[in-house]
């Protein structure tokens, strides 16, 4: 088993892959790549029978970097660290925290495997493979990776973490998380909880278990409530885990109740105020709010006929006057 520790301080402790998993592994990968460029360099040399001598080499050269080289950086990006031969012995490449692979490390696992697979016969990689503790060979080394298995001898298929619970457990469960305190729990204990069921899918199923049986425990012991029989440790720490941002979130509402009650009344916020009615036309021409009925006019009292005329406007001296024959007064 290797500890690899993540970047949250979360400790996988996965099984690594040993030497003779991983030459076997290796070995069948290089014989599909070198049956593939020979039929590839067989079928180019039947059709382009007219290239000259340089050209075949450089040809040649072309095939053996594409199918040594850049097509098991490929497959190996492409499937997150699973080669043909990986895949076939339930190996995996992950990088030294845990994570998938990216295209950097596996390009520098290709590279230098090259060397030392292809150009040292794959002595290099023999040694440094058996002297390392976790069977790593250079490429390795130098990318930051790792090969882990994903499954045992003997393991079944993937089973389900979280098996039914009994609707009674879960009712129990839940009067014993209101009283459940858990102001005795340290922070990295939480960080490791969140963690482990994030990952709870990408983890091997007896991996997962382990690690949520010892946090589960871990928990149980700083609560000082017992985990009820029967239930699931994932299913137990899912739900404190729960109950403790269920109890977050009412506290983050009374804080923010009691900081808008404490703010001086003019701060705080107001209802919208009835909107003003229009100002009156211009122009004379009555308009109304659409919704209200029309404002109903009084009736005016007709002007008479034989009423005085206004008298009429002082004339303006801004204008001369008219030429009518007679002279002002004076």
């Amino acid at each position: 088993m290797s500890d690899l520790v993540t970047g949250e301080a979360v400790v996988l402790d996965l099984q690594t892959a040993k030497l003779p998993s991983r030459a076997l592994a290796i070995v069948l990968d290089l014989l599909v790549q070198f049956a593939a460029l020979f039929i590839v360099s067989l079928v180019l040399s039947v059709t382009l029978i007219d290239l000259d001598g340089a050209a075949a080499a450089a040809s040649l050269l072309g095939l053996m970097v594409f199918f040594l080289v850049g097509l098991p950086v490929m497959i190996e990006t492409l499937t997150h660290g699973r080669s043909l031969g990986k895949a076939a012995l339930g190996l995996r490449v992950v990088r030294t925290d845990g994570g998938p692979v990216r295209f950097r490390h596996s390009l520098v696992r290709g590279l230098v495997g090259f060397i030392e697979l292809i150009v040292t016969t794959g002595a290099a990689a023999v040694i440094t493979s058996a002297v390392n503790s976790d069977g790593k060979r250079l490429g390795d080394i130098f990318a930051g990776t790792v090969v882990v298995r994903e499954r045992t001898p003997g393991a079944g298929g993937p089973t389900n973490p979280l098996p039914p619970v009994h609707p009674q457990l879960l009712h129990d469960m839940g009067r014993e998380l209101v009283a459940m305190d858990l102001s005795a729990v340290p922070e990295p204990l939480w960080l490791a909880i969140r963690q482990l069921l994030g990952r709870i899918g990408q983890l091997d199923q007896s991996v997962a278990l382990r690690m949520a049986v010892g946090l589960a425990g871990d928990l149980s012991a700083r609560t000082g409530h017992p985990i009820p029989p029967g239930l699931h440790p994932v299913a137990y720490l899912g739900a404190v885990l729960t109950e403790r941002q269920r109890r977050e979130w009412l506290r983050a509402q009374q804080q923010f109740a009691a900081q808008a009650a404490a703010q001086p009344p003019a701060l705080r916020p107001t209802t919208p105020a009835t909107p003003a009615a229009p100002a009156a036309p211009v122009g004379g021409r009555p308009h109304r709010v659409l919704g209200t009925p029309a404002p109903t006019l009084a009736p005016t009292a007709p002007v008479p006929a034989s009423a005085a005329p206004l008298p009429p406007t002082a004339p303006s001296f801004d204008k001369p006057a008219p030429d009518t024959g007679f002279a002002p007064p004076a």
